[in-house]
């Protein structure tokens, strides 16, 4: 289609906006469809009231209870589950399981220690995504208290995203995926003794115990491309422009048939002086939009604190908070990682999380 234009606009998305007006930007699939920015001379955020189900929702998975090894639900639909697990080294003894309910991608929010596979050891610590293959039986062993942001795909496996003309190597080098280690996994079974010998497999959320006269991690060797793998965030590079705010899909880090996770990291920001330095206004029309904060100063938001969590539904508009663009005007670079899950199927709050839930969260755009 072609692009049309009335009244006041930029020639550029995020640049140049008129000073006294703010920047909306209406977009299809996830900011890389058809897209137009508005200039308008108020905020997309002005609201003073909600009345219904839009409204947007801010979670403290800091106060949940750590219950030793339970996937405590969060969000879900049809496609994804979203679980914390906390795993505390005291008196936590390792269990053998098996996701038959789809692929399982673990983002490690704190916490250090090993993942025994069927296809060799993997060690983590704070900072990696560790993602285990549909039906594939692993263990976690904890060194130290782990907490687990987990990632369920129900309807298709987790894929590198399409980096297009970027390159092959773009955000991040295959070469810096962490293979299991088969060798390492035998002498540890060895030195410490454990033995595997009962499974606990989860299908349709309902777990059956399958139970062996010897240890499920066996195996001798094996090839091929499917098996687990771990990456760090210190391995991505994000992709950064010098002149103008890249959307967000450029972090994007893996991908499914139902949605798509990207990580957000520490960059320099836009040096040219009528950039738009802060995220955008913006309807993010076919997404539901999760963002969980892992570390760091986050700019974009008031009152956050590592291990929050919100969620902002299809058709609601948002942008950052009125103190952080007041507040960015002195910094260079950003300093915050976060986890965003963008569903295209909308998400639903498990009712044991809603406790959890600040529910003035959606005024926190009025001015005060």
């Amino acid at each position: 289609m072609h692009q049309y234009s009335q009244g006041k606009f930029t020639t550029q998305g995020h640049k140049g906006i008129p000073d006294g007006h703010f920047e909306e930007e209406q977009g299809r699939k996830g900011f890389f469809g058809p897209v137009s920015h508005l200039i308008k001379p108020e905020p997309s955020t002005r609201w003073t009231r909600i009345d219904g189900p839009l409204k947007p929702h801010l979670f403290d998975t800091v106060e949940m209870p750590k219950a030793s090894g339970q996937w405590q639900r969060l969000l879900f639909n049809r496609d994804i589950g979203i679980y914390n697990i906390s795993l505390p080294v005291k008196d936590f003894k390792p269990e053998a399981l098996r996701n038959a309910d789809g692929d399982t991608l673990f983002f490690v929010h704190g916490g250090r220690g090993q993942v025994f596979t069927e296809y060799g050891l993997i060690p983590y610590e704070k900072g990696h995504y560790v993602n285990i293959p549909k039906c594939v039986t692993y263990a976690f062993q904890p060194s130290e208290d782990t907490t687990l942001l987990t990632i369920e795909s129900r309807t298709s496996q987790f894929r590198e995203p399409d980096r297009g003309i970027a390159g092959r190597n773009a955000f991040y080098d295959l070469a810096a995926l962490l293979k299991p280690n088969l060798k390492l996994q035998h002498s540890q079974k060895k030195q410490q003794n454990l033995s595997f010998e009962v499974v606990k497999v989860k299908r349709e959320d309902i777990w059956t115990t399958f139970s062996y006269a010897a240890c499920v991690f066996d195996t001798a060797g094996w090839k091929g491309d499917f098996f687990p793998f771990a990456l760090h965030i210190r391995d991505l590079m994000p992709i950064v422009s010098a002149r103008v705010h890249l959307p967000p899909s450029i972090h994007t880090t893996f991908v499914t048939n139902g949605f798509v996770v990207c990580t957000f990291l520490p960059r320099p920001l836009e040096t040219d002086t009528d950039a738009l330095k802060v995220p955008f206004y913006h309807q993010n029309i076919d997404y539901d939009e999760v963002l969980f904060y892992h570390d760091g100063d986050f700019f974009s938001r008031d009152n956050l604190h590592a291990g929050m969590m919100t969620l902002h539904p299809a058709g609601f508009p948002h942008g950052p908070h009125p103190k952080a663009v007041q507040a960015v005007a002195k910094k260079t670079h950003t300093d915050e990682v976060a986890v965003m899950i963008d569903s295209w199927n909308q998400l639903h709050i498990d009712p044991q999380f809603e406790k959890f839930e600040l529910k003035d969260y959606w005024k926190s755009w009025m001015k005060k």
